[in-house]
């Protein structure tokens, strides 16, 4: 399948006097920088180069903590990331943001800004979701490691990794249950489902990725534009706050729910999947915009 938007002999490669040093780059990870195999590799020179010349990559992901901090150091990523679909902001070097908002300090040294509820009052509320549909759900924490692997392809260290939950439930649907549903019910209850790649995730109403970009812009003493990137459903509150949002299509093409938003003008299509069309989209686009000039 052929994709519209921004082509190959488009792409530029930022130099030291074109990358738009007053931008964030705000992007989920599976299924938009990262593919089913979680190779990120065709976007790896991108990256250093977005780093040294002082262009924030900040993932924004359903993933842990752990396995974003896995990921940032195989990329040699050093700004903050936000997790579990807007549970909560890392800030390893807080330093460089004003941290006005509560805020405690992570694990690994650094602040952490919690935006959602913790895991322990949310799965309770799936269960009340799933009985009021006559549905069941299965909870990612109940499966077992091997389902775990088997569903995502992860080995059994980074299985291990996703399973270590603090501000979401993902769960997978019964069977021929529609999502419409699930998010219609949800939002009744004061909650939220969001439908990703692989799981739905239940949130908290006061959490979304972006809820939690709307933080991460106030803690910006630069007040940086924000081109943001993503590939499924719930991505969208992160496209609709940035100032510039791209879609990461799949192999057969953007995901449908995404369709009539690339339609109408309101985000861009990549012209190819994963890392390949990320590294395109984003060179492209900071080229377009030179410190001088905006």
């Amino acid at each position: 399948m052929e994709y519209s938007g921004l082509t190959t002999d488009q792409m530029q490669t930022p130099s030291a006097s074109t990358v738009a040093s007053r931008w964030l780059v705000v992007t989920d990870l599976d299924g938009t920088l990262l593919d089913h195999a979680y190779d990120f590799s065709a976007a790896a020179p991108l990256l250093r180069q977005l780093e040294q010349r002082g262009v924030p990559v900040v993932p924004c992901t359903s993933k842990t903590a752990e396995e974003v901090e896995q990921f940032r150091a195989a990329a040699g990523l050093r700004g903050p990331y936000i997790v579990e679909n807007g549970g909560a902001i890392h800030f390893p070097h807080p330093e460089n943001w004003l941290l006005e908002i509560p805020h405690q300090p992570g694990p690994g040294g650094g602040f952490v800004v919690p935006l959602g509820w913790p895991g322990q009052r949310l799965r309770p509320l799936l269960d009340s979701l799933a009985a009021e549909l006559g549905t069941q759900f299965f909870a990612l924490e109940d499966l077992s490691l091997e389902d775990l692997m088997a569903r995502t392809g992860l080995s059994p260290t980074g299985a291990a990794l996703a399973a270590r939950r603090r501000w979401s439930v993902p769960f997978v649907l019964g069977e021929d249950q529609a999502i419409e549903a699930v998010e219609a019910l949800a939002a009744a209850r004061g909650l939220k489902v969001l439908q990703g790649n692989r799981f739905a995730h239940l949130i908290a109403p006061g959490s979304d990725k972006g809820l939690a970009l709307a933080a991460l812009r106030r803690a910006d003493p630069r007040r940086r534009a924000v081109l943001a990137l993503g590939d499924s459903p719930n991505d969208m509150a992160l496209l609709d706050k940035a100032d510039h949002a791209i879609v990461i299509p799949g192999a057969n093409g953007p995901h449908p729910r995404l369709r009539s938003a690339i339609s109408a003008g309101r985000y861009q299509l990549a012209s190819a999947p994963h890392a390949v069309g990320w590294a395109e989209a984003v060179a492209t686009w900071l080229a377009l915009w030179p410190d001088e000039g905006h």
